[in-house]
C-alpha cells in the first residue's frame, strides 16, 4: 500500500509553489492534487521531480456552471468532456500520474436515464483514448449533503457502471469521507466494494479533517 497526501487539502496554509517540499519534509513520497489546472502540466511536473514525489491521481476538470463537478454524465456536453479528459491526460503525461478519477457532474435537472446513456458513451471514448497510456479511470461517488445532485452517491451505483462496461482500467473510488457522510457502515462497505476498488481516500466525517478512529 502507498500512502499519498492530498496536497489540495494539505498544507492549504502554503501557497502552490511549497506544498511540494512540505510534503516531502513530513516524509510523504506520493501526492494527490485535485486540479492541476493553474498552472502548466511542466510547472507540476518539475516540482513534484524537484521534491521527489509521485503523482499518484488528478481529477479531471471542472468549470463554473453546468460543468462544475465535470462533465461525463451530463447530456448534451460530450465535447466539453472530451476536452477536460484531454487536458487531465495531458497533466498525466508530462507528471507520470497513473490514475484520472473521471467527474460526472451535477445532472439533477436530467433524466437519470440519459445521464447514464451519456455516461455510458463517454466512459467508453475515454477508455479507447487513455489506451495507449494505460491510464486508469476511477468513478467516484459523493454523497448528498455535500454534494446534492452529483450523478451518483453511493457505491453500489458505481459498481453497477462497472458491471455494465467491465474493463481493468474503470474502477471505484473509495472515499471513507462520502461512505460516512452518507450513513454507511464503512467496514461492511469496503468489504463488499473491495474487488472493485482502484484507490482509497480517508478523512474524518463531519468536517474531512484527519480520521478519528
Amino acid at each position: 500500500m502507498q500512502l499519498a497526501t492530498n496536497l489540495s487539502w494539505l498544507y492549504r496554509d502554503l501557497d502552490w509553489g511549497a506544498r511540494f517540499e512540505a510534503a516531502a519534509r513530513d516524509g510523504f513520497r506520493a501526492a494527490e492534487i485535485l486540479l492541476p489546472y493553474e498552472h502548466p502540466p511542466q510547472w507540476y511536473a518539475e516540482r513534484l521531480r524537484d521534491a521527489g514525489l509521485a503523482l499518484v491521481l488528478i481529477n479531471t476538470p471542472i468549470a463554473p456552471g453546468a460543468g462544475r463537478l465535470g462533465w461525463a454524465a451530463l447530456p448534451g456536453a460530450q465535447a466539453e468532456f472530451r476536452a477536460a479528459l484531454d487536458r487531465a491526460r495531458a497533466v498525466a503525461q508530462a507528471t507520470g500520474c497513473p490514475a484520472l478519477h473521471v467527474m460526472a457532474g451535477h445532472v439533477a435537472e436530467h433524466a437519470a436515464a440519459d445521464c447514464d446513456a451519456t455516461l455510458r458513451r463517454n466512459l467508453e471514448w475515454a477508455l479507447a483514448r487513455t489506451d495507449a497510456d494505460g491510464l486508469l479511470l476511477t468513478l467516484e461517488p459523493l454523497n448528498r449533503s455535500d454534494m446534492a445532485g452529483y450523478h451518483y452517491h453511493h457505491p453500489d451505483q458505481v459498481l453497477a457502471v462497472l458491471r455494465d462496461l467491465p474493463s481493468p482500467r474503470l474502477r471505484l473510488q473509495f472515499d471513507y469521507y462520502h461512505v460516512a457522510m452518507e450513513g454507511l457502515d464503512p467496514l461492511a462497505t469496503v468489504q463488499a466494494c473491495a474487488p472493485h476498488i482502484g484507490h482509497v481516500q480517508i478523512a474524518g466525517a463531519n468536517g474531512r479533517f484527519e480520521p478519528d478512529l
